[in-house]
């Protein structure tokens, strides 16, 4: 039997280099957020473009702050129906994470062969969209000690201000995610609880982008101000 090897691809974009126009300045790829269909239909044949695949081969989804998880085996002609992660074991399948704040988690048992895009929002975090990442991922050949994540850019703990029981809430649900702001009122740190619940689960290596959506002006951000554009975590695998 002759061994296949696979390579796993991860792409964030920024806001530059697209064709919307403001406040959705330049590059959003968020059909949601009431930018011209056609500058966002022109962003995503950009985006295919740019890291080598036809536009048919990125699966996008409604997200909607569920913890719901699809497994997709192939191109779906539209973005797939009220969920917040994706997981696939085909090799040119790219999936796509759009985010405006909120944590994108793009995961891979590259030995397996098994990948995930992950939306993962206050809500979505609170509730165990991770978990049941996870728990799919194993369900296709994946295991936790061979799993590698990588979160994305988010509002930061610095900036991510919250009343004081919604941050108790989170931290009850998600250990690990309260903070304290810059300004010294209660926080989240998303990425933190994400990345204590990632280790916990077992998953052997968890890297993290350090930008805040809220500080970076390179990035979009809904709470610096809406309404704005989104930008996209990808993750696919090239076969050798």
């Amino acid at each position: 039997m002759t061994s296949v090897t696979v390579r796993t691809r991860r792409v964030t974009t920024t806001r530059a280099g697209g064709f919307s126009k403001a406040p959705y300045d330049s590059f959003n790829l968020g059909d949601h957020v009431g930018d011209d269909p056609d500058a966002v239909r022109r962003n995503r044949v950009r985006l295919a473009e740019g890291i080598g695949l036809a536009p048919d081969r990125l699966v996008w989804m409604e997200q909607v702050h569920s913890r719901t998880v699809a497994i997709v085996d192939g191109p779906r002609p539209e973005p797939v129906p009220v969920t917040d992660a994706l997981v696939t074991t085909v090799p040119g399948l790219a999936l796509v994470v759009l985010t405006a704040d909120c944590v994108p988690i793009l995961l891979s048992d590259d030995e397996a062969g098994v990948i995930a895009a992950v939306h993962a929002g206050r809500v979505g975090a609170r509730i165990g969209i991770v978990p049941r990442v996870l728990e799919a991922m194993q369900s296709v050949g994946a295991r936790p000690e061979r799993i590698g994540a990588f979160l994305g850019p988010a509002a930061s703990g610095r900036q991510y201000e919250v009343p004081a029981a919604m941050r108790a809430d989170v931290e009850a649900h998600l250990p690990g995610s309260a903070t304290t702001t810059a300004k010294g009122t209660p926080g989240l740190d998303l990425r933190a609880g994400i990345r204590r619940q990632l280790e916990a689960a077992g998953v052997g290596a968890v890297a993290v982008d350090p930008r805040c959506t809220i500080e970076d002006r390179t990035l979009f951000s809904h709470r610096r101000g809406a309404p704005t554009g989104r930008i996209a975590g990808v993750i696919w695998m090239e076969t050798a």
